[in-house]
């Protein structure tokens, strides 16, 4: 296997720790609530490209007593399908409550709500 190639086969990790890095960068970095529920999709996002490609056999086929070994494993698929399911609802449990924040304090910024909720 020459280097290329080897860096063909890493490269969805690649992307993966990528969007890993924005996404816990946008959740730390940002004071804008509605920016942090973003970096939290896109960490979400990273995990799941992450799953996927530890999944991923060459040259397996699907889990069926017809195909030739060696199987893919169809957990991950799974769990991941899951994952996503949980990831809307999060999300939009998340948009809601930040509806209500800004309804209540008018601000969506982090800080802005910390000194708010000092003063009262």
């Amino acid at each position: 296997m020459t280097g290329l190639e080897a860096l063909a086969d890493r490269l969805y990790y690649l992307a993966a720790f990528l969007l890993l890095g924005i996404g816990t960068y946008t959740l730390i970095g940002s004071q804008n609530l509605v920016k942090k529920v973003i970096g939290m999709n896109v960490f979400q996002t990273g995990i799941f490209l992450f799953f996927i490609a530890a999944a991923f056999i060459t040259g397996a086929s699907p889990p069926l007593l017809t195909a030739p070994a060696p199987y893919v494993s169809p957990l991950p698929h799974v769990l991941i399908l899951t994952a996503i399911v949980v990831g809307v609802s999060l999300t939009a449990v998340a948009l809601g409550l930040i509806v209500r924040i800004y309804d209540e304090y008018g601000t969506l910024n982090e800080e802005t709500l910390r000194e708010v909720q000092a003063d009262e």
